[in-house]
Formats: C-alpha cells, sequence, structure tokens
C-alpha cells in the first residue's frame, strides 16, 4: 500500500515537473509573437503619433525610447523589461501599464470570477438534467439553450440583456461597476482594493453591496452563459457515458436507488472534464471580457485596451496583452495541477 502511495506522488511529482517545465517556452513564445506583431505595424512611435508630429520630432522620440536601434536589442530590452515587471508607458495618458495592470485587472478578475459562477451555477444543474432526461423534451430544450448561447456573440448577447432588463423592464443598470455615488463614498473611506465588492462587503453597508451586485448581473451573465453552454455539454455526454458503466451497471442492479447512482457514482466522474478544460475557458473568458467590458463600460483591462487600440498606443496594447498572455499561462498550469489532483489518470 505505501510502495502504491508512493509511486502515485512521485508519478504526480513528474507530472508537475513536465508541465512547469512547459510553461517557460509557451511563456517565450507567447511575449515572442506580441513583440513581432506589434512590430509588423512599425515603431509604435511612428503608428501613434504619425501625422501629428513632424519628421525631426518623431525621430528625436524614437531615439528616446530606443525604437531606432536594431530590432534584435530592443527584443533583449523587452525580454528584460518583462522580467522586471516593467509592461512599458503609456502613450495615452503616460501611467505605466503595471499601474494599469493593478488598477484595472481587478476589475477583469472581478467579472471572469461572476462570470465563471454563471457558468458553473447554469451549466452544471442544466447538463445533469439533460443527461437525465436524454432524448426527451427537457433535454431537446436544454441542448438547443445550450447552442444558442454558446454560438451567440457575446456582445449581441449582452446588448440583447440590456434591452431586456434595462431599457424595457428597468430592472438592472446597463453600464459601469457601480453608481458614481457608491465608488465616491467607497474612495473617501479608503476601500480602494479595486474589488468593488469586496470594498463594499468591507465597509459594512448593505446599500453598496446590492449597488455593486445590480450592475455585476447583465456583464456576469452575458459572458457566463457563454461558457455554460460548453459545460452544458460537457456535463451531459460525460454523465451520459459514466451511467452506461459497468460500476454504475453493478450499483443498479444491487437496488441502489436512482438518484443515489447518479449523484453517488456517476456525477463526479462527470466533473472531471468540467475541471479540465476550465483553463482553456478562463482564456475564452478573458478573450470575451474585452467585448463584454466595452458593451457594459466595465472599466476592466478589455476596455482599457479598446481604449488604446483607438488611441493608436500600441506600447499599452502590447504590455496589456503580453500580461494577459502570462495570466492565461499560468492559470493553464494551475488548472492542470488541480486536474491532475483530481483525476489520477492524467499523471501517467
Amino acid at each position: 500500500m505505501a510502495t502504491k502511495q508512493r509511486s502515485s506522488t512521485s508519478a504526480l511529482l513528474r507530472y508537475l515537473g513536465v508541465r512547469l517545465a512547459l510553461v517557460i517556452p509557451t511563456v517565450w513564445i507567447l511575449v515572442t509573437v506580441v513583440f513581432l506583431l506589434m512590430r509588423v505595424i512599425g515603431d509604435p512611435i511612428t503608428a501613434a503619433q504619425g501625422g501629428r508630429l513632424s519628421q525631426s520630432e518623431l525621430e528625436a522620440r524614437k531615439e528616446a525610447a530606443g525604437f531606432n536601434r536594431p530590432i534584435w536589442v530592443q527584443y533583449i530590452d523587452y525580454l528584460g523589461a518583462i522580467l522586471r515587471g516593467d509592461f512599458g508607458t503609456s502613450f495615452k495618458d503616460g501611467r505605466p501599464i503595471s499601474q494599469v495592470l493593478l488598477t484595472n485587472g481587478a476589475a477583469t478578475l472581478e467579472l471572469v470570477f461572476w462570470a465563471l459562477l454563471v457558468a458553473l451555477l447554469v451549466g452544471i444543474p442544466l447538463g445533469r438534467l439533460a443527461a437525465r432526461q436524454h432524448d426527451r423534451l427537457a433535454d431537446v430544450a436544454i441542448r438547443s439553450f445550450s447552442i444558442l448561447v454558446y454560438a451567440a456573440p457575446v456582445f449581441f448577447l449582452g446588448l440583447l440583456l440590456k434591452l431586456l432588463f434595462s431599457s424595457t423592464l428597468g430592472w438592472l443598470p446597463a453600464s459601469g461597476r457601480a453608481s458614481i455615488n457608491t465608488v465616491l463614498a467607497l474612495d473617501q473611506a479608503g476601500y480602494n482594493s479595486g474589488f468593488l465588492i469586496i470594498d463594499a462587503l468591507r465597509s459594512g453597508n448593505g446599500q453598496f453591496v446590492l449597488d455593486v451586485l445590480k450592475h455585476t448581473v447583465l456583464p456576469a451573465m452575458a459572458l457566463g452563459l457563454l461558457t455554460a453552454g460548453i459545460f452544458i455539454r460537457l456535463v451531459r455526454i460525460n454523465l451520459l457515458e459514466t451511467l452506461r458503466a459497468d460500476y454504475v451497471t453493478a450499483a443498479r442492479a444491487r437496488g441502489v436507488m436512482e438518484r443515489r447512482v447518479v449523484s453517488k457514482h456517476a456525477f463526479r466522474n462527470a466533473l472531471i472534464p468540467v475541471v479540465t478544460v476550465m483553463g482553456m475557458e478562463i482564456a475564452l473568458m478573458l478573450g470575451g471580457a474585452i467585448l463584454t467590458e466595452t458593451t457594459f463600460e466595465w472599466d476592466g483591462l478589455g476596455y482599457q485596451l479598446s481604449q488604446f487600440l483607438l488611441a493608436r498606443d500600441f506600447i499599452a496594447v502590447q504590455g496589456v496583452v503580453t500580461a494577459i498572455a502570462l495570466v492565461i499561462a499560468v492559470a493553464s498550469f494551475l488548472i492542470d495541477v488541480v486536474g491532475a489532483l483530481v483525476d489520477p489518470r492524467v499523471r501517467f
């Protein structure tokens, strides 16, 4: 027994070591691709300020920023700056990109958290219900719903939600993370962590908490329902396969109630694929956050990225995209760790 346990631990450590070793070249490839794509347009100074400054002023700014040096020298400086946590400085407002990441990144993480919660609360129960009602009306309706929410563009779904729940019914606010009064009151009270829901809870004011939650509902639904469609199909398919397994048939033969068969024997194994693909879904949510935040004027990284693009601030774009790529790489590794702990089969 002890030998088997040591073997399992050794396999887990070996698997995690390999996954960690793969993170380094993955991150290197990601940041290199971002650097090269940003250089396809030419130097960022000319791209942002061309036509607004004279040629001599452009050359002076390029020399000051180091963009007149060979591209390989710029690349080495770029990698060194990233290792120091320096993602550049915005031309648009002069802010360091690291400050943008801290200030606006919290808003994006908050949105992704609520959207993932919506995806899990909608996707897992509906996927389970669809499997139990296999080929019945409920199953057909749930499958149609999953296809619809997955196929609908996130900005289109967001506009529909705004039209219905804000413009028509007037139940929920259409934009922003909270009302101006709430934001100002929290800031004046010294609650400015960037996570509005945490700041509202720390303040102990129920009206602030309610206001933040009301502003969160529509953006979280717009982004979360996209991933819920994937979770519905994953849970349904894997639960159906698990219900046909021999050990489930044996449990039924022993007279175990069907509800207990599903919840105790089959449902847990059907959730394993949801955990393993969650890393990819977080990446999808970060991409969808750009459109969601722009639709709802949610002041996160996605919204700031759209503003930097409009201003042709490609240094800021490069910094934000690089940071998002790093977050996705780290999140994927952490999901691999969770997947290995949940499902021992992936270790071998």
